[in-house]
């Protein structure tokens, strides 16, 4: 969704469902925009790796490859419970990184599909050169942590 002065808000799995009206345009046009600052500033390097930007919202910029990727957001209600599988992405806990889950309503079958589903979203950020790891976090969920390459 785009909000007044701030441009297009990529979705985190942390809110509702965003509407599909003009999506789609909106979230092409952010993607290809990621790609143009990458050419841009890095250089050689150019698509290859995250420009400084996304390095300093990381958040942000991880969720917009995993939604230009096709890969489906969760979704929550008021109350922050899930209403839909998909991705969730967090700040992660240390600076420099972010948490990417795999979430879903009770009995939605989310967690017997984790590991799957988290695979295609490390595959689709390695693609444009950030670092996943797959770590097994509390109560045996699995969580990818993402960084930029050193």
């Amino acid at each position: 969704m785009t909000v007044p002065g701030q441009g297009f808000e990529p979705a985190t799995g942390d809110g509702p469902a965003a509407p599909d009206a003009g999506r789609a345009a909106e979230l092409r046009t952010a993607y290809e925009g990621l790609l143009q600052i990458r050419r841009l500033v890095n250089g050689p390097a150019g698509e290859a790796v995250p420009a400084p930007w996304e390095v300093r919202q990381l958040p942000r910029a991880v969720a917009l490859v995993l939604e230009a990727s096709g890969i489906t957001p969760s979704a929550a209600d008021a109350e922050g419970r899930p209403t839909r599988k998909g991705y969730r992405v967090a700040a992660g806990p240390e600076p420099g990184r972010a948490e990417v889950t795999w979430a879903g309503p009770k009995g939605s079958g989310a967690a017997e599909e984790e590991q799957e589903r988290l695979a295609a979203c490390a595959a689709a950020l390695e693609r444009l050169g950030w670092v996943c790891l797959l770590y097994r976090g509390p109560r045996r969920r699995r969580f990818l942590e993402v960084e930029p390459p050193r």
